[in-house]
């Protein structure tokens, strides 16, 4: 088992950063992968980013060139660095974990952190 807990998130202006982060705990030494989804109202949730444990970055189009995401030495956390943000960014972003433990694959999801940016 996996527990995730997202923070940062919150009300911007347009143009403004924002960094979210999610601490992970509970087996994280099965982690594989990381990721930030994020589900504006009245939408399907999309990928943002992913990051796995040896480290390969993926990037989805949404936010393609206005984020960075990282996790620390440890693995067991998960940033992402979201800059020059727009109305449309507003959504609840979700952190994603995927792990593997006794040859079986498990998906774990946060309880979500909410950006609104507002113009």
């Amino acid at each position: 088992q996996v527990q995730l807990v997202e923070s940062g998130g919150g009300l911007v202006q347009v143009g403004e950063s924002l960094k979210l982060s999610c601490a992970a705990s509970g087996h994280v030494s099965s982690i594989i992968g990381m990721a930030w989804y994020r589900q504006a109202p009245g939408k399907q949730r999309e990928l943002v980013a992913a990051i796995t444990s040896g480290g390969k970055i993926d990037y989805a189009d949404v936010l393609k060139g206005r984020s960075t995401i990282s996790s620390n030495i440890a693995g067991d956390t998960v940033y992402l660095q979201m800059s020059s943000l727009k109305p449309e960014d507003t959504g609840v972003y979700y952190c994603n974990v995927e792990s593997v433990f006794d040859r079986n694959n498990y998906v774990y999801w946060g309880q979500g952190t909410q950006v609104i940016v507002s113009s």
